[in-house]
């Protein structure tokens, strides 16, 4: 008799192969709001559970340089924000966060840290923060649904 490639991997003797611990999470992520209806979204998000997340909306970044807002935080230089991230997922729903778009994707570039771009909307609203995320992002997922941005940052095990 002939087992099929799923009865022969669930037998006793493929179960050497399993991994049988935990994936570890992300060490450092970062998750940045680009505009206001991004920074609600952002929000919601924040009350969930994460392992070592850090949430931020954007304000005032320009040519690499500028500032995050921690959620109910502080406000922190962007380069230091990026210090020691392993993850950053950017949320936008317009095109006002362009230039924070671009900043953040060079700077990730530059240090090799993993960027996902999450675009929400039904239309074309963010075309410009697409185009600023693309040459940088790992991910970039266009959506109108906002549970697309929470499946995303527990696939990245945030």
């Amino acid at each position: 008799m002939h087992l099929s490639e799923s009865a022969r991997a669930a037998s006793a003797s493929e179960s050497r192969f399993r991994i049988d611990v935990p994936i570890a999470p992300a060490r450092a992520a970062r998750v940045v709001a680009l505009d206001d209806r991004a920074a609600s979204v952002v929000r919601r998000l924040a009350q969930r559970s994460w392992a070592h997340a850090r949430f931020y909306t954007s304000r005032e970044v320009r040519d690499g340089d500028g500032l995050l807002h921690e959620l109910d935080g502080p406000t922190v230089p962007l380069d230091e924000v990026l210090a020691g991230t392993d993850v950053v997922v950017v949320l936008a729903t317009e095109d006002g966060g362009r230039a924070a778009a671009a900043a953040i994707g060079r700077i990730c570039g530059r240090r090799g840290i993993t960027t996902a771009g999450v675009i929400l909307g039904d239309g074309f609203e963010a075309d410009d923060a697409v185009a600023a995320l693309r040459p940088y992002a790992r991910v970039l997922l266009l959506s109108a649904d906002e549970g697309d941005a929470f499946e995303l940052l527990t696939a990245l095990r945030v």
